[in-house]
């Protein structure tokens, strides 16, 4: 089910109403955006309040984005902690940012579809076998929402998409 679209309020940016400018983005557009993105921006939270920002490679599937890393490094440990996350692409000029909750996947189905994402996108050979629980663990975003404009057309792009829950 796609999420549904809103001009987001942004209060002293000038945004336009949603009809107006390049007018609501469609879904497609950040669609093509989280696919093509080579690299993405996560954004966790430590137990106490710091914010931790760091680079990921990530695919975007079946409703999700999906990423993995080392079970010691500090995004998971945040994320095991119950930390929210953002995630941002890398175009600064056509951002789209997710925002939600990760969960780390452990379903051996689950990790054998990521891993042939993700080796078809970064032209890679990854084994399964790397993704084991003491050596790289997979975490899945379901987004809550997302954001997305287009820096030429600022007051009349911004975009936000709800995401049904589930």
């Amino acid at each position: 089910m796609e999420p549904v679209a809103s001009r987001p309020h942004m209060p002293g940016y000038g945004t336009l109403p949603a009809d107006r400018g390049t007018g609501l983005l469609p879904w497609t557009w950040a669609l093509a955006r989280l696919r093509e993105s080579h690299d993405f921006w996560l954004a966790t939270v430590w137990p106490d309040g710091r914010p931790h920002l760091t680079p990921v490679w990530a695919v975007w599937d079946d409703g999700a984005l999906w990423f993995s890393s080392s079970p010691r490094s500090r995004k998971i440990r945040n994320i095991r902690a119950g930390s929210a996350v953002s995630v941002s692409t890398e175009d600064p000029e056509s951002p789209v940012i997710l925002a939600g909750r990760a969960e780390l996947v452990t379903e051996n189905d689950q990790v054998l579809r990521f891993v042939a994402v993700v080796n078809v996108k970064y032209r890679t050979e990854y084994p399964v076998e790397f993704f084991s629980p003491d050596q790289a663990v997979v975490a899945r975003i379901r987004p809550a929402w997302a954001f997305g404009l287009v820096s030429s057309d600022f007051d009349g792009s911004p975009t936000r998409w709800v995401f049904p829950p589930g």
